[in-house]
Protein backbone atom coordinates (compact mmCIF):
# COMPACT_ATOMS: atom_id res chain seq x y z
CA UNK A 1 0.00 0.00 0.00
CA UNK A 2 2.69 2.44 0.45
CA UNK A 3 4.74 1.75 -2.32
CA UNK A 4 1.26 2.88 -4.33
CA UNK A 5 1.06 6.05 -2.45
CA UNK A 6 4.86 6.94 -3.20
CA UNK A 7 4.82 5.84 -6.87
CA UNK A 8 2.30 8.48 -7.57
CA UNK A 9 4.77 11.21 -5.36
CA UNK A 10 7.73 10.18 -7.34
CA UNK A 11 5.87 10.82 -10.86
CA UNK A 12 4.57 13.93 -9.67
CA UNK A 13 8.13 15.21 -8.06
CA UNK A 14 9.41 14.03 -12.00
CA UNK A 15 7.29 16.18 -13.61
CA UNK A 16 7.78 19.20 -11.38
CA UNK A 17 11.67 18.92 -11.81
CA UNK A 18 10.84 18.27 -15.81
CA UNK A 19 8.62 21.69 -16.42
CA UNK A 20 8.75 23.96 -13.17
CA UNK A 21 12.50 24.29 -12.80
CA UNK A 22 12.89 25.35 -16.36
CA UNK A 23 9.82 27.61 -16.01
CA UNK A 24 11.09 29.31 -12.59
CA UNK A 25 14.50 29.56 -14.31
CA UNK A 26 13.15 31.50 -17.21
CA UNK A 27 10.88 33.29 -14.71
CA UNK A 28 13.38 34.39 -11.64
CA UNK A 29 16.06 35.67 -14.83
CA UNK A 30 13.02 38.09 -16.11
CA UNK A 31 13.21 39.79 -12.29
CA UNK A 32 16.56 40.03 -12.51
CA UNK A 33 19.19 42.81 -12.98
CA UNK A 34 21.53 42.98 -16.07
CA UNK A 35 24.18 41.93 -14.05
CA UNK A 36 22.92 39.61 -11.39
CA UNK A 37 21.37 37.61 -14.73
CA UNK A 38 24.62 37.27 -16.89
CA UNK A 39 24.77 33.57 -15.21
CA UNK A 40 21.22 32.40 -15.03
CA UNK A 41 20.73 30.61 -12.10
CA UNK A 42 17.70 29.46 -9.61
CA UNK A 43 18.26 31.64 -7.18
CA UNK A 44 16.53 34.47 -6.08
CA UNK A 45 17.35 37.55 -6.93
CA UNK A 46 20.05 39.41 -5.18
CA UNK A 47 19.69 43.08 -5.32
CA UNK A 48 16.28 43.52 -5.71
CA UNK A 49 13.40 42.94 -8.32
CA UNK A 50 13.05 44.72 -11.54
CA UNK A 51 9.91 43.03 -12.83
CA UNK A 52 8.58 46.15 -13.95
CA UNK A 53 11.63 47.86 -15.26
CA UNK A 54 12.50 44.57 -17.07
CA UNK A 55 8.76 44.55 -19.14
CA UNK A 56 8.72 48.09 -19.54
CA UNK A 57 11.95 48.00 -21.33
CA UNK A 58 10.86 45.05 -23.22
CA UNK A 59 7.67 46.70 -24.66
CA UNK A 60 9.49 49.84 -25.58
CA UNK A 61 12.85 48.83 -27.20
CA UNK A 62 11.19 45.76 -28.64
CA UNK A 63 8.45 46.18 -31.23
CA UNK A 64 6.38 43.58 -28.86
CA UNK A 65 3.24 45.03 -30.11
CA UNK A 66 3.97 45.03 -33.55
CA UNK A 67 5.23 41.78 -33.36
CA UNK A 68 2.12 40.20 -30.94
CA UNK A 69 -0.19 41.33 -34.01
CA UNK A 70 2.23 39.89 -37.14
CA UNK A 71 1.71 36.40 -35.21
CA UNK A 72 -1.49 36.97 -34.49
CA UNK A 73 -2.44 37.87 -38.10
CA UNK A 74 -0.51 34.15 -39.16
CA UNK A 75 -1.93 32.02 -36.06
CA UNK A 76 -5.74 33.01 -36.59
CA UNK A 77 -6.37 32.32 -40.46
CA UNK A 78 -3.94 29.45 -40.36
CA UNK A 79 -5.83 27.82 -37.50
CA UNK A 80 -9.11 28.64 -38.75
CA UNK A 81 -8.19 26.70 -42.06
CA UNK A 82 -6.52 24.00 -40.56
CA UNK A 83 -9.17 23.20 -38.42
CA UNK A 84 -12.39 24.11 -40.91
CA UNK A 85 -10.51 21.92 -43.67
CA UNK A 86 -9.11 19.32 -41.56
CA UNK A 87 -12.67 18.71 -40.11
CA UNK A 88 -14.34 18.65 -43.80
CA UNK A 89 -11.87 16.08 -44.95
CA UNK A 90 -11.98 13.64 -41.64
CA UNK A 91 -15.42 13.59 -42.09
CA UNK A 92 -14.59 11.99 -45.34
CA UNK A 93 -12.01 10.09 -44.78
CA UNK A 94 -13.56 8.69 -41.42
CA UNK A 95 -17.20 8.04 -43.17
CA UNK A 96 -15.86 6.21 -46.49
CA UNK A 97 -13.89 2.55 -47.02
CA UNK A 98 -12.14 1.40 -49.68
CA UNK A 99 -8.60 1.10 -50.95
CA UNK A 100 -8.56 4.63 -52.04
CA UNK A 101 -9.93 6.34 -49.25
CA UNK A 102 -7.12 4.19 -47.48
CA UNK A 103 -4.37 5.59 -49.74
CA UNK A 104 -5.52 8.91 -49.21
CA UNK A 105 -5.28 9.34 -45.81
CA UNK A 106 -2.00 7.69 -45.63
CA UNK A 107 -1.30 10.49 -47.66
CA UNK A 108 -3.27 13.12 -45.80
CA UNK A 109 -1.27 12.31 -42.56
CA UNK A 110 2.30 11.50 -44.14
CA UNK A 111 3.41 15.08 -43.09
CA UNK A 112 3.62 13.58 -39.47
CA UNK A 113 6.53 11.95 -39.85
CA UNK A 114 7.80 13.06 -43.70
CA UNK A 115 9.76 16.77 -43.20
CA UNK A 116 9.06 19.47 -46.06
CA UNK A 117 11.53 20.52 -48.42
CA UNK A 118 12.05 24.05 -47.51
CA UNK A 119 13.97 25.04 -50.09
CA UNK A 120 11.56 23.75 -52.36
CA UNK A 121 8.73 25.38 -50.47
CA UNK A 122 9.95 28.39 -50.90
CA UNK A 123 11.23 28.38 -54.35
CA UNK A 124 7.63 27.39 -54.81
CA UNK A 125 6.25 30.42 -53.00
CA UNK A 126 8.80 32.60 -55.56
CA UNK A 127 6.93 31.19 -58.50
CA UNK A 128 3.43 31.81 -57.35
CA UNK A 129 5.29 35.51 -56.07
CA UNK A 130 3.56 34.91 -52.57
CA UNK A 131 6.84 34.46 -50.73
CA UNK A 132 7.26 37.22 -48.02
CA UNK A 133 3.32 37.62 -47.68
CA UNK A 134 1.28 36.83 -44.78
CA UNK A 135 -0.55 34.82 -47.59
CA UNK A 136 2.55 32.63 -48.33
CA UNK A 137 3.35 32.18 -44.64
CA UNK A 138 -0.61 31.44 -44.02
CA UNK A 139 -0.64 28.35 -46.84
CA UNK A 140 3.11 27.08 -45.67
CA UNK A 141 1.17 26.33 -41.84
CA UNK A 142 -1.78 25.11 -43.29
CA UNK A 143 -0.10 22.97 -45.62
CA UNK A 144 2.58 21.80 -43.14
CA UNK A 145 -0.01 21.12 -40.08
CA UNK A 146 -2.77 19.39 -41.84
CA UNK A 147 -1.83 16.04 -41.13
CA UNK A 148 -1.77 16.72 -37.60
CA UNK A 149 -5.63 18.11 -38.26
CA UNK A 150 -6.70 15.15 -40.28
CA UNK A 151 -5.07 12.52 -38.27
CA UNK A 152 -6.49 13.71 -34.98
CA UNK A 153 -10.01 15.13 -36.18
CA UNK A 154 -10.54 11.43 -38.32
CA UNK A 155 -9.75 9.02 -35.32
CA UNK A 156 -12.08 11.30 -33.40
CA UNK A 157 -15.22 11.21 -35.98
CA UNK A 158 -14.53 7.47 -35.89
CA UNK A 159 -16.27 6.97 -32.56
CA UNK A 160 -19.33 9.03 -33.11
CA UNK A 161 -21.84 7.01 -34.21
CA UNK A 162 -23.30 7.04 -37.73
CA UNK A 163 -27.07 6.96 -36.87
CA UNK A 164 -26.67 10.24 -36.09
CA UNK A 165 -26.19 11.34 -39.79
CA UNK A 166 -28.39 8.90 -40.55
CA UNK A 167 -31.30 10.12 -39.04
CA UNK A 168 -30.48 13.65 -40.08
CA UNK A 169 -30.77 12.08 -43.80
CA UNK A 170 -34.14 10.75 -43.26
CA UNK A 171 -35.01 13.84 -41.53
CA UNK A 172 -33.97 15.63 -45.36
CA UNK A 173 -30.71 17.73 -44.32
CA UNK A 174 -27.77 17.37 -46.81
CA UNK A 175 -24.12 17.22 -46.34
CA UNK A 176 -23.48 20.80 -45.75
CA UNK A 177 -26.22 21.19 -42.73
CA UNK A 178 -25.35 17.75 -41.28
CA UNK A 179 -21.70 19.00 -41.11
CA UNK A 180 -22.58 22.19 -40.20
CA UNK A 181 -25.14 21.33 -37.01
CA UNK A 182 -24.22 17.42 -36.16
CA UNK A 183 -21.04 16.94 -36.81
CA UNK A 184 -18.89 20.39 -35.52
CA UNK A 185 -20.74 21.02 -32.58
CA UNK A 186 -19.80 17.13 -31.16
CA UNK A 187 -16.45 17.87 -32.69
CA UNK A 188 -15.31 20.36 -30.10
CA UNK A 189 -13.24 18.36 -27.44
CA UNK A 190 -10.67 17.76 -30.57
CA UNK A 191 -11.05 20.95 -31.97
CA UNK A 192 -9.84 21.80 -28.81
CA UNK A 193 -6.65 19.35 -29.12
CA UNK A 194 -6.01 20.50 -32.35
CA UNK A 195 -6.12 24.19 -31.29
CA UNK A 196 -3.55 24.09 -28.68
CA UNK A 197 -1.11 22.02 -30.69
CA UNK A 198 -1.60 23.98 -33.73
CA UNK A 199 -0.90 27.40 -32.29
CA UNK A 200 1.67 26.44 -29.75
CA UNK A 201 3.54 25.00 -33.41
CA UNK A 202 2.97 28.31 -34.91
CA UNK A 203 3.24 30.74 -32.36
CA UNK A 204 6.92 29.61 -31.37
CA UNK A 205 8.15 28.53 -35.54
CA UNK A 206 11.12 30.88 -36.16
CA UNK A 207 12.49 28.33 -38.66
CA UNK A 208 9.77 28.45 -41.39
CA UNK A 209 8.95 32.25 -40.76
CA UNK A 210 12.87 32.69 -41.22
CA UNK A 211 12.89 31.29 -45.03
CA UNK A 212 9.59 32.79 -46.18
CA UNK A 213 8.95 36.31 -44.41
CA UNK A 214 11.99 37.00 -42.86
CA UNK A 215 12.85 40.54 -42.59
CA UNK A 216 9.43 41.44 -44.06
CA UNK A 217 7.12 40.96 -41.49
CA UNK A 218 7.50 40.56 -37.40
CA UNK A 219 6.11 37.78 -35.56
CA UNK A 220 7.03 37.65 -31.78
CA UNK A 221 9.87 34.29 -31.86
CA UNK A 222 11.26 36.18 -35.15
CA UNK A 223 11.48 39.69 -33.89
CA UNK A 224 13.30 38.15 -30.35
CA UNK A 225 15.89 36.56 -32.78
CA UNK A 226 16.26 39.63 -35.13
CA UNK A 227 16.49 42.27 -31.64
CA UNK A 228 18.82 39.55 -30.17
CA UNK A 229 21.26 39.04 -33.25
CA UNK A 230 21.28 42.88 -34.09
CA UNK A 231 22.54 43.95 -30.11
CA UNK A 232 20.00 44.77 -28.23
CA UNK A 233 19.82 41.64 -26.27
CA UNK A 234 23.12 40.90 -26.80
CA UNK A 235 24.12 39.41 -23.12
CA UNK A 236 21.06 40.87 -21.21
CA UNK A 237 19.31 37.58 -20.43
CA UNK A 238 17.02 39.35 -18.29
CA UNK A 239 15.55 40.88 -20.86
CA UNK A 240 15.36 37.69 -22.89
CA UNK A 241 13.60 35.97 -20.55
CA UNK A 242 11.10 39.06 -20.00
CA UNK A 243 10.27 38.80 -23.66
CA UNK A 244 9.84 34.86 -23.39
CA UNK A 245 7.62 35.18 -20.65
CA UNK A 246 5.39 37.60 -22.30
CA UNK A 247 5.34 35.99 -25.71
CA UNK A 248 3.87 32.61 -23.94
CA UNK A 249 1.50 34.67 -22.27
CA UNK A 250 -1.19 34.30 -24.93
CA UNK A 251 -0.52 30.51 -25.22
CA UNK A 252 -1.43 30.19 -21.38
CA UNK A 253 -4.57 32.09 -21.68
CA UNK A 254 -5.57 29.84 -24.91
CA UNK A 255 -4.57 26.95 -23.13
CA UNK A 256 -6.67 27.74 -19.86
CA UNK A 257 -9.61 28.15 -22.01
CA UNK A 258 -9.57 24.57 -23.95
CA UNK A 259 -7.51 22.86 -21.23
CA UNK A 260 -10.91 20.97 -20.21
CA UNK A 261 -11.39 19.08 -23.62
CA UNK A 262 -8.13 18.60 -24.10
CA UNK A 263 -7.39 15.13 -22.64
CA UNK A 264 -11.13 13.88 -24.04
CA UNK A 265 -9.80 15.44 -27.44
CA UNK A 266 -6.10 13.56 -27.43
CA UNK A 267 -8.21 9.71 -26.42
CA UNK A 268 -10.69 10.25 -28.31
CA UNK A 269 -8.78 11.22 -31.76
CA UNK A 270 -5.93 9.22 -31.41
CA UNK A 271 -6.47 6.55 -28.68
CA UNK A 272 -9.98 5.28 -30.40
Amino acid sequence: MTWRVVRPGIVVALLLGLLGVPLWLVFITSAKSRGDALSPSLALPRDGWHLAANYSEVFTEGRVWKAFFGSLSIVLPSTVLLLLLGAMAGWVLARRSGLVIAVLYAIGISGIVLPPAVITLVLLLRQLSIDGTLTGMVLVYTGIYMSTSIFFITGFIRTIPAELEEAARVDGAGPVRIFVTIILPLLRPVLATATILICLYIWNDVFYAFFVIGGRKDTLPLNLFQVASAGLYLNNWHLIFAYVVLMSLPLLVVFAVAQRRIISGITGGAVK
